[in-house]
């Protein structure tokens, strides 16, 4: 077909995301371990996750949001159609301007973290006195990453708009490798070990930054002082980016919504929707969010050459491949929920009550793990016509809905934390199911039926997979420590032959995304293709 073409470099760049995204989340696994034997799931743990909300929210609303996604289209309409020294003027400007934009902000940050912390953990202010003043000093110590990782977030635009996914895919390892490091060595040096997390945090914003210095100038990309501020490509990007703040990270303004309603549970809470939260994010970031950015690049492309009928064709095909992951990803977690979390995190402070009440959060916001993959491929067709308002509409309607919800549960419901999970779930199926209605209205009329009848496939093929894996799962003894081994053996064979049983009935149903995939991988095997 004509838009295969497209199609093949959405999955080789996807791919070259996905696997180091891929590394950076098992450092991350790693990382959380750690966290969880020496801090468990108490008030140091609780303390740390707050004060790191805040940064983390940052880095991705704007590294995995609305600057690259803003920043792409208008960059790449100058690389394919202005002269190079109009696209070095417009990088040298973008720099100055988010240089001076977020310094700003981190100097306010340091000054006024007392008062952030108060609105994102209000009910810790009058109940947990203690807590509250542990969680400013961790917040102004981290505050300065959000310096370091906008930079990145401007690094990584630039690079994505040459097709160059690696450094920016890779770069968050070092952020999970400072913080296990800065843990070990400072463990005991500091009278308040948990202070060795955010010094670790803070440590791996600036080595992510730097990371991309050589991979720029390798491309003829310097810094230079530039305060022409009234460059019309600076205006379009600014005007795009401000309610793509909103728009990209819905899901994510609804996790940091989760944490203000949990400061008024017990203590804890936070930290179990960390941990959820944190499994969820690894088949988001591996899939949804790598194939999301790779396919930017594509239909900006499209988009700025009017081809409207191979951009509708490539956002139903990426659609249907992150379902054809998501889907099973969601039943997978819901099956294992228990077995994964004991098997990571229970050890040291981190005992079996807190793997089942991060178990139950998992659950439920693991019901939305398909909706909120999906979005992430449907909003960059926005992004590619320039067209940011449209998002950040549905964005609002569906925070206020989790806002709503978020009350219900906790205040009128027995599900306390897990309701939060619950409400971040259903408002991020709204936010998909909006998003395509005005989906049609923006680019015309597009077959819903096959991408419903995909995702209707890939939920048949997932129930025999996750009954298989929960049963033989269900063997282990997991209330109990120890017995690593044994645990990790039967883990890894109920996911082996879970997925297996996948792959075959999507095989025997003729999925049109897994005969893609296996394309894929016969042409790599023959040379035709580069990952």
């Amino acid at each position: 077909m004509v838009y295969m073409s497209e199609n093949h470099k959405i999955a080789r760049a996807a791919t070259t995301i996905g696997m180091g995204t891929f590394l950076s989340r098992i450092l991350g696994f790693l990382r959380d371990m750690v966290i969880a034997h020496f801090f468990g799931a108490g008030m140091a743990a609780d303390a740390f996750f707050v004060a790191f909300r805040l940064p983390n929210l940052w880095r991705r609303l704007v590294g995995e949001g609305s600057l690259t996604i803003s920043f792409i289209p208008v960059y790449t309409e100058y690389l394919t159609q202005r002269s190079e020294e109009e696209t070095r003027e417009v990088t040298h400007i973008a720099f100055t301007i988010a240089g001076v934009i977020l310094l700003i902000l981190t100097i306010l940050g340091i000054l006024f973290s007392p008062i952030l912390i108060r609105i994102i953990a209000p009910g810790w202010f009058t109940q947990y006195p203690e807590k509250f003043g542990l969680t400013v000093t961790l917040n102004q110590i981290i505050f300065p990453y959000l310096f370091f990782m906008g930079l990145f977030a401007l690094c990584m635009g630039i690079l994505n708009s040459y097709r160059h996914f690696f450094a920016p895919a890779i770069a968050p390892i070092f952020l999970n490798i400072s913080i296990i490091v800065s843990v070990f060595l400072f463990y005991h040096a500091f009278k308040i070990p948990v202070m060795t997390l955010a010094l670790g945090v803070l440590a791996g914003g600036v080595i992510q930054f730097f990371f991309q210095i050589p991979f720029l100038w390798k491309r003829g990309i310097t810094f230079r002082f530039n305060f022409n501020f009234r460059n019309p490509a600076i205006k379009r990007i600014g005007l795009l980016m401000i309610p793509g703040l909103i728009g990209t990270g819905v899901y994510q303004l609804n996790v940091f919504i989760d944490t203000i309603f949990a400061s008024f549970l017990p203590s804890g809470s936070v930290s179990y929707l960390f941990f959820a939260d944190r499994l969820m994010e690894f088949p988001l970031g591996i899939f949804a969010i790598a194939i999301g950015m790779a396919s930017l690049p594509s239909l900006s492309g499209l988009a700025s050459q009017g081809k409207m009928e191979e951009l509708k064709e490539t956002l139903s095909f990426t659609f249907r491949l992150v379902s054809f992951i998501s889907v099973p990803a969601m039943v997978g977690l819901i099956a294992l929920k228990t077995p994964i979390i004991s098997l990571l995190f229970q050890r040291g402070l981190f005992d079996y009550s807190a793997t089942e009440k991060t178990a139950i959060a998992l659950l439920f916001y693991s019901v939305g793990l398909w909706a909120i993959a999906g979005s992430r491929t449907i909003v960059p067709a926005f992004y590619s016509l320039q067209d940011t308002w449209t998002p950040l509409k549905i964005a609002l309607i569906c925070l206020a809905a989790n806002v709503l919800l978020n009350g219900i549960f906790i205040f009128f419901t027995p599900l306390k934390h897990a309701g939060l999970a619950l409400a971040t779930s259903l408002s991020s199926t709204l936010n998909l199911i909006l998003l395509f209605w005005k989906l049609n209205s923006k680019f015309g009329k597009i077959d819903m039926r096959k991408n419903i009848h995909s995702l209707l496939r890939n939920v048949l093929c997932s129930l025999p997979m996750g009954l298989a894996a929960y049963l033989i799962c269900s063997i282990g003894n997991w209330s109990a420590t120890g017995n690593v081994a044994a645990k990790v053996l039967l883990l890894f064979v109920g996911i082996i032959i879970g997925v297996g049983i996948y792959f075959v009935a999507s095989y025997w149903m003729k999925n049109e995304e897994m005969l893609f995939l296996l394309k894929m991988l016969r042409r790599q095997k023959r040379g035709q293709a580069t990952f």
